[in-house]
């Protein structure tokens, strides 16, 4: 199937919708012109005859004479626009005859009007037509005017001649029309295709691995500018993905190395004969092979949190009342390091899985205390609304850095750079609670000043049961 570049097919488009245009309008135009012009023409000779008997007419005197002279001269000009004049009186006697005045001119003029027709219309079906006119004076009939030309209707040369006028003038604005279509046509494919063709390179070097190339062609067509944003919004999404993939595979590494390393040291001093494999040389062993099932398992739970089939177990319960046994739970972490926790809230109905909801809630106290320094504070709320249940963690601890804090959903990232275990943990706990979160229909975000402390909000739609109210 041959290919075209839409800057052509729109060009073409322009073009064809103009000829089409044109073609249309000179149908149409010459159709209702060539009807009305006949009714015109038709008319008018109606009139010029009604205009000839009139004046016949006058020049009857009252003794029974005709003025010839005056006559003649109305019937030679009658002649000269293709009328063939003849005057006749009551008794019969003809007064004035076109064709005895010069029958060749009348026989000239008669075919000159029917190649003009003829080659205007070649199927045209003519002849010559005579209508007689009855003339009176004084209420008295006096003669008769007989009134022949080339019917049943027919142009002259001024009017083939404004016919012509008016097709020469249809086929002016067609190439003109046809040329402005060229020209917008041209300016609206190129605003169309540059944009598209901007984006095509941009997915090619996506498609290359190379995500900082940004469309910055505007563009005012609604579809075109959400393209666009649509790309660059694509090129920034995978940027970023590659930028945790890489920092994923460099935390993995980092996590497997030391473990190893140790593992490694450990086994070549035994098998050298340095070591005696006694009881607490395997024991390190056994620790830190411990330690790589755990983050073995941190990856395959950070996988499964984050997929789209996640399964809840929803059910009712008191929201308040299980963060409360959570506290308690904390109770002697919290005492040992002197912190203080507090809770404010009533008893709040919400429809969820409460397992999972118990993991985010120990997830953002752990975090409280860990990042919450000797003497602090802690405060968790739950309020409920008519169509949320919202629930803050704040704590007074050392805070998260602002080019942190958009980064701390996201997995393995942890604001802690010297990666400690003491305090940074695996970095997959805010992960998996903003997937928990999420899956409920929620929302999660974090509020943090340096120094000052750090507040995560969260809000659970409420889908109670009809027979929890």
């Amino acid at each position: 199937m041959r290919k075209y570049s839409l800057r052509f097919k729109l060009s073409s488009s322009y073009v064809f919708i103009a000829l089409i245009s044109l073609f249309l309008t000179s149908v149409i135009t010459n159709l209702l012109l060539e009807k009305h012009f006949r009714d015109y023409v038709i008319e008018k000779q109606e009139r010029s005859n009604q205009e000839i008997v009139s004046l016949v007419s006058q020049y009857y005197e009252t003794d029974g004479s005709w003025d010839l002279d005056a006559i003649e001269k109305i019937c030679i000009n009658a002649l000269h626009r293709g009328m063939v004049i003849r005057v006749v009186d009551a008794p019969g006697t003809v007064i004035w005859d076109a064709r005895l005045h010069d029958d060749a001119l009348c026989q000239q003029m008669l075919a000159d009007m029917a190649q003009n027709m003829t080659q205007r219309y070649p199927n045209w079906q003519g002849g010559y037509v005579e209508d007689q006119y009855p003339l009176t004076s004084g209420g008295m009939d006096v003669g008769r005017v007989e009134i022949g030309y080339y019917g049943p209707y027919f142009y002259n040369d001024s009017d083939l001649a404004f016919i012509s006028s008016i097709n020469r003038l249809l086929a002016g604005v067609g190439i003109f029309a046809l040329l402005l279509s060229l020209f917008f046509g041209a300016i609206m494919a190129k605003g169309l295709s540059k944009p598209i063709s901007r984006v095509i390179t941009t997915a090619q070097m996506i498609a290359k691995g190379y995500f900082d190339d940004r469309v910055s062609e505007p563009s005012s067509t609604i579809e075109i500018a959400q393209l666009t944003a649509a790309i660059n919004q694509l090129a920034g999404t995978l940027g970023k993905q590659e930028s945790l993939r890489k920092r994923l595979t460099a935390d993995v590494a980092h996590e497997l190395r030391t473990p190893l390393a140790t593992l490694q040291s450990h086994l070549e001093a035994m098998l050298d004969g340095i070591w005696e494999p006694d009881q607490g040389k395997l024991q390190s062993c056994h620790e830190e092979i411990v330690r790589i099932n755990r983050m073995v398992g941190d990856l395959e739970k950070i996988t499964r949190y984050e997929s789209e089939n996640l399964i809840l177990t929803k059910t009712s319960f008191d929201l308040s009342g299980l963060i409360k046994q959570i506290i308690r739970n904390f109770e002697t972490d919290y005492v040992s390091k002197g912190i203080t926790i507090m809770f404010c809230g009533g008893k709040e109905l919400v429809f969820a899985d409460k397992d999972k909801i118990s993991q985010v809630m120990i997830n953002l106290i752990s975090n409280a205390e860990k990042y919450t320094l000797r003497e602090g504070v802690v405060e968790v709320r739950v309020k409920g609304t008519s169509e949320f249940t919202k629930i803050s963690v704040k704590d007074t601890g050392i805070g998260i850095q602002a080019d942190d804090l958009p980064h701390i959903f996201e997995r393995f990232y942890r604001a802690d750079r010297s990666r400690s275990r003491l305090t940074g943990g695996s970095g997959i706990g805010l992960t998996i609670s903003k997937a928990i979160v999420e899956a409920h229909g929620g929302k999660i975000e974090a509020r943090s000043k340096i120094n000052e402390g750090t507040e995560f909000i969260i809000e659970l739609p409420k889908r109670l049961p009809l027979d929890c109210h």
